[in-house]
């Protein structure tokens, strides 16, 4: 592949500016994008905390609003003859503006990090006359999606991409797209971060930490990690920390969660940390990370942190952590939405110290294979194979 010449203007688009795990894998690996030559200008459909993160780090951007309507719309909504007129034509005209925008900028690629920003900006792309690349985060499949929606994208992304780009390779098989360049870029973990929250895992007077980590979503299992805490320790002093807040309106999900640890007695050993910018500085003083997504993970980016922070994980066996996990070395895997499986490794390796460090340590190592250099290197492979 050709060669990227120095400061080549790629634009990446993203509807929102919330700190959700593509936007914090799109914030980590710009930098690295910028060593290789990539002059990056990100476009988002919304103010909010991604702005002044990419601003911070040095990284051009601006915010073409979009209507609260076209931005909220849920994929649960995407259905033949029920997509909101509102949200249709806010899109169709937000599209054109786009279009016009990237004609201005006249960059050599456009690159879209949420799937409501592939179909919009596939189109205004193509309008654009610009190549276009898919990094596609999301399952494209009925478990993820609904079926009329799945076929509409896997039907739009054999015309509008000139590349796609897939968080695993269990996500790009969901694409349906066989031809054309592709590949597989995972979410990025930067080790900095790592080394300067770290601290020892001397727990002392501590008690056993179980961690949870992610937005509160049915999806995500918070409620099957709560049984199962429940299950494996029926009394005690071990505790466990959900990290992360409803999005998306799924609040009420938050409150089903907050019920369901009065209904278990779990109200004092619970705790609820909402969203934590700084995920590492809460995993250093956490013993056992827990991934318990009912569906299969695109792919599981929190896995990365906590194998880099040190934190030995047990995550369900779908999807991303497979291509993450080797079961049994650097992590556990176990059948997803399995609550008796998920206490009985809970009991397992509260119990057993050794093991927790044996699968800490080859976790580490593993996660070296996530760095945004190396996640940068595979992005620009192919950006020399479509960009114009």
């Amino acid at each position: 592949p050709r060669a990227l010449t120095p400061a080549r203007r790629v634009v990446y688009l993203d509807h929102t500016a919330v700190l959700s795990g593509g936007e914090l894998a799109l914030l980590r690996v710009l930098p690295a994008l910028t060593e290789l030559g990539v002059e990056p200008h990100v476009i988002l459909g919304e103010n909010g905390p991604l702005v002044g993160e990419l601003l911070a780090a040095g990284i051009s951007t601006e915010v073409l609003p979009m209507s609260s309507e076209a931005r909220q719309l849920r994929r649960d909504r995407v259905r033949p003859g029920r997509l909101p007129l509102r949200a249709f034509w806010d899109t169709a005209r937000y599209t054109l503006t786009l279009a016009r925008r990237l004609r201005t900028l006249q960059p050599a690629l456009v690159h879209t990090n949420s799937l409501k920003a592939a179909l919009y900006g596939g189109v205004a792309g193509r309008a654009a006359r610009v190549p276009v690349l898919w990094h596609v985060r999301d399952r494209i499949a009925p478990d993820y999606l609904p079926s009329a929606a799945v076929r509409g994208v896997r039907a739009l992304a054999r015309v509008l991409p000139s590349a796609i780009i897939a968080n695993s390779r269990s996500t790009l098989e969901t694409v349906g797209v066989r031809t054309g360049p592709r590949s597989v870029a995972p979410s990025p973990v930067v080790m900095d971060a790592v080394h300067r929250n770290e601290c020892a895992r001397d727990r002392g007077a501590r008690p056993f930490t179980v961690a949870i980590v992610g937005r509160l979503s049915p999806w995500k299992g918070q409620d099957v990690f709560l049984d199962a805490f429940a299950k494996a320790f029926p009394a005690g002093d071990e505790r466990a920390l959900l990290v992360g807040s409803a999005m998306f309106g799924e609040e009420e999900y938050e409150a089903a969660l907050r019920t369901q640890c009065d209904r278990l007695a779990l109200e004092r050993r619970v705790e609820f940390l909402g969203f934590q910018r700084d995920v590492f500085s809460v995993l250093a003083g956490v013993d056992l990370l827990v991934h318990a997504s009912t569906v299969p993970e695109p792919f599981g980016q929190v896995i990365i942190e906590g194998m880099a922070a040190g934190v030995p994980v047990v995550a369900s066996a779908g999807g991303g952590p497979t291509e993450i996990i080797t079961h049994g070395v650097d992590g556990v895997l176990i059948p997803p939405g399995d609550v008796d499986a998920l206490a009985g490794w809970l009991r397992t390796l509260a119990g057993s110290p050794r093991l927790r460090g044996d699968l800490a340590q080859a976790g580490r190592v593993r996660a070296l294979d996530f760095t945004p250099e190396q996640v940068a290197s595979t992005i620009v492979n192919i950006y020399g194979r479509v960009a114009r």
